[in-house]
């Protein structure tokens, strides 16, 4: 079943306090571009850089009192690591964090900079649950899941709901799909404060398992993850992927090369820093520039924690 316009309002009460009502920006030369009118959530503003803030925190909040005394537990190499850490420390929770040991140094650095207690292990999928799971084991403490839980769904969804309580008459929604956490809170935000709003997906041609799984109705992998949007290249999960199959009207994939003249051009234009996989979403929008003509256009910026040494252009 659905999650409930009801949990959703709850959420976005219950993670208001901790959490940044982040800005909307527009541009004119964007929206003379594009012939939409753009509406741009920066959540790369977000507390740690990122949406998953909002979604740690709704988790964290949801536990009982002896769950929340035992830990949280989740695996990680990016921003879920730090915002479920974030999150923890600023309800004093403990926080156990499996990454992978190809995880960026200053990943990890920024995992421990929030009191996180970082585990290593192998970088297959297989050996980061194994070794979450024998913390489990040894702590009592709680697995939260990046994408595939629907605390964290319910979270993700404030967003936009903040976005739509000052732009109600919003045509469309457009996120970066990865492990689908973000377009289902996305997509119930849209249901239930929307006014005939729909809700799109943006992802790389090199990791379009969520296209894949709308097409065939099952949740399909990838076997290659060649993309610069490195925050994209996990799958969709059993919870997430019912509301994206029931409200999601459409995934649209982009190039590499869409990629990064999107995320020049928000440099450009908006002044401000995102990451790859922010991109994503607006290079849909400019791939797919027909769909969106005259619409008035609400895009997540997912995140800003990008590797300014490392910069694509």
């Amino acid at each position: 079943m659905l999650p409930t316009k009801k949990e959703v309002e709850k959420a976005y009460k219950r993670v208001k306090p901790f959490v940044h009502n982040t800005p909307v920006l527009k541009s004119s030369f964007i929206n003379e571009l594009s012939g939409a009118e753009i509406f741009f959530k920066c959540e790369n503003f977000q507390k740690m850089g990122a949406f998953k803030m909002r979604g740690a925190t709704n988790a964290i909040l949801e536990l009982s009192k002896e769950n929340r005394q035992a830990g949280v537990v989740t695996h990680s190499s990016g921003n879920f690591a730090q915002a479920l850490s974030l999150s923890a420390k600023n309800l004093g929770v403990k926080a156990f964090i499996v990454m992978p040991k190809t995880a960026p140094k200053v990943k990890k650095e920024a995992v421990l900079g929030y009191n996180g207690i970082v585990f290593e292990s192998e970088s297959t999928t297989e050996s980061r649950r194994l070794e979450a799971e024998r913390i489990q084991t040894e702590t009592g403490a709680t697995f939260i899941h990046p994408s595939n839980s629907k605390d964290v769904i319910l979270g993700n969804a404030t967003a936009a709901v903040e976005l739509l309580k000052k732009h109600p008459n919003l045509d469309a929604l457009i996120t970066p799909v990865g492990g689908g956490g973000l377009v289902a809170g996305t997509a119930l935000a849209a249901e239930f404060f929307g006014v005939n709003c729909k809700t799109f997906g943006g992802e790389p041609f090199a990791a379009d398992d969520a296209f894949r799984s709308l097409q065939t109705g099952e949740i399909a992998f990838n076997k290659t993850t060649n993309t610069i949007a490195d925050g994209l290249k996990t799958h969709l999960g059993d919870i997430n992927f019912p509301i994206i199959k029931k409200l999601v009207s459409e995934i649209i994939r982009v190039e590499e090369e869409e990629i990064v003249a999107a995320m020049k051009l928000i440099y450009e234009r908006l002044k401000i820093v995102v990451e790859p996989s922010s991109a994503v979403a607006f290079a849909a929008l400019l791939r797919n520039k027909k769909a969106f003509q005259n619409k008035k256009v609400g895009i997540i910026l997912s995140g800003g924690n990008v590797d300014l040494a490392n910069l694509p252009f």
